[in-house]
């Protein structure tokens, strides 16, 4: 769909399993677009729809995130990224990229997987 006015008519019309939505649509931008179908969803004027945005940077994953979508990609695509975030979303889980990890979580998570691997690694030396 070229139009983005067209797109609450459309989802009205016959709800998709999910919609892939580009920063660039048309008329009017896909975070537009993605917070005129979650105000309408609030409504109850449509049902919900998981939404999966295509960022043409890591710096639009705050509008991204603020807009409601369910998840992200930052172009280039490929078809394995695209096919995982799709799934992840339709499952009504969460897809997203360019969102940084703090080290200190990294961290944590190492230390949490190394303490888990002691006990099995001390019945192995017995």
């Amino acid at each position: 769909m070229t139009n983005g006015r067209l797109v609450s008519p459309a989802v009205a019309e016959r709800t998709p399993d999910i919609a892939i939505l580009d920063m660039q649509v048309g008329s009017m931008g896909g975070m537009a677009i993605t917070m005129d179908l979650r105000l309408d969803f609030s409504s109850g004027a449509l049902p919900n729809v998981p939404i999966l945005m295509l960022l043409d940077r890591e710096a639009d994953v705050h509008m991204a995130r603020r807009s409601g979508a369910n998840g992200w990609i930052i172009k280039p695509l490929d078809a394995l990224r695209l096919r995982k975030a799709v799934n992840a979303i339709a499952a009504g889980g969460c897809y997203a990229e360019g969102v940084p990890v703090p080290e200190i979580v990294v961290e944590e998570v190492i230390a949490s997987v190394d303490d888990a691997a002691e006990p099995a690694a001390e019945l192995l030396n017995q």
